[in-house]
């Protein structure tokens, strides 16, 4: 796993870190929030209208294409695509990216740490809410690590065929997921709020993580619907049955979540497993569909 050379920051970048130490996270996350979910009408849909402008959101692809149509910031979003606007790799033994967005980092999981960015590593026990059991499973295994920026498609998909294991809620802090901060904040991944999806696969046990930050109002998945709020003070765990009616079983390039505002997907497996295409290193472009890795 080689590492980057990042510059000194400077005083101003040192000021700007600091103060994210020092903001009210969870009271401005809330704001946001609750604005964003506010039906404006016209003074929405110029919001709208000025966000894609200002980031560049491509509404040509999305299955509403004026900003009028949508009545909250929200609904805009979490937009959906047009049918195909993402064409799923269909290969066989080919996983494919679950976000668009860009490569924070990815590669092997080396002493039970992955990498975070500029030498800052965090634990993979820490990252999984130190669920022992759930951690030994990745022992030596690789990651990927996918940071979603505004102007980016904000709906989460499944990597391969999975069934639903476990899923746990771990409370924590809201930093900002951009790439600035990654390479500034310690253990950035590992104690923000996320929540963490452990799934049985063809090839074993697969974990995707959704990771909470600043102003990311929600998480939600299409099994359990929003997640947070209410925001619990303690990890909460829910456990699923994997076989029968009950058992929930997702194909490939399906839906299972989704941010309302911004954030980061990390995504986990075993031990010479899944071999992740060299192309995914850091700053790279990613396309929900496009081919991930394949599977050893």
């Amino acid at each position: 796993m080689q590492l980057k050379s990042y510059p000194t920051p400077t005083y101003l970048q040192r000021v700007k870190i600091a103060l994210h130490y020092l903001l009210p996270q969870l009271a401005i996350t809330r704001a946001a929030g609750w604005l964003a979910e506010q039906k404006w009408g016209a003074v929405t849909h110029f919001i709208i209208k000025l966000f894609a402008k200002q980031y560049k959101v491509n509404l040509d692809e999305a299955a509403k294409t004026e900003p009028s149509d949508y009545a909250s910031f929200n609904e805009f979003f979490i937009r959906e695509l047009k049918e195909n606007a993402r064409p799923i790799n269909q290969e066989q033994n080919t996983l494919c990216l679950p976000a668009d967005g860009k490569v924070s980092e990815s590669g092997k999981i080396s002493a039970n740490r992955l990498l975070q960015a500029k030498g800052h590593f965090f634990t993979l026990e820490t990252l999984l809410a130190n669920d022992q059991e759930m951690a030994e499973k990745f022992q030596d295994g690789s990651f990927i690590t996918t940071y979603l920026s505004p102007t980016d498609y904000h709906r989460v998909h499944m990597p391969c065929d999975a069934t639903l294991r476990k899923m746990i809620y771990v409370p924590g802090e809201l930093f900002s997921v951009n790439p600035f901060l990654a390479e500034h904040v310690p253990n950035l991944f590992a104690r923000n709020e996320r929540v963490i999806c452990e799934f049985e696969t063809e090839f074993g046990p697969m974990v995707q993580i959704l990771v909470g930050a600043t102003v990311t109002a929600s998480m939600s998945t299409v099994w359990a619907g929003v997640i947070n709020p209410p925001r619990s003070k303690e990890v909460v765990v829910w456990n699923y049955e994997t076989e029968g009616e009950k058992a929930i079983k997702l194909q490939k390039g399906e839906e299972m979540g989704a941010f309302r505002l911004g954030s980061t997907v990390i995504n986990l497996f075993p031990k010479d497993k899944v071999f992740l295409s060299p192309e995914l290193t850091a700053g790279n472009k990613t396309r929900m569909g496009e081919e991930l890795g394949k599977l050893i």
